[in-house]
């Protein structure tokens, strides 16, 4: 884990949201903490690393997302030598749609 990300205000925010309980109040609270522009940022960074653990090339995933060569570059290095933190949720999608 960076170091430099971690700290009380940090922890308290990322505290505040493992309280929310569904979809619509994730909805609530990010509108309010943040632009739209940030919220949509986030989504495609999402999708493009879902694609690109779907073996999407990068041009299919510029097609799609409209994320730049940059954008997803970054995702597909957090991907390989991350923290782990996509994983973690690509993994835990896979199972749900399993158990469904």
């Amino acid at each position: 884990m960076n170091k430099k990300l971690r700290d009380e205000t940090t922890d308290q925010l990322f505290e505040a949201i493992l309280l929310l309980k569904n979809k619509e109040e994730c909805y609530s609270f990010f509108q309010d903490i943040g632009t739209i522009f940030e919220i949509k940022a986030f989504a495609q960074r999402f999708e493009v690393a879902k694609m690109l653990d779907k073996g999407n090339t990068y041009k299919e995933i510029h097609e799609k997302t409209g994320a730049s060569e940059a954008t997803i570059s970054r995702v597909s290095r957090a991907l390989n030598y991350g923290a782990d933190g996509y994983r973690l949720i690509l993994e835990r999608l896979k199972e749900d749609r399993k158990e469904r």
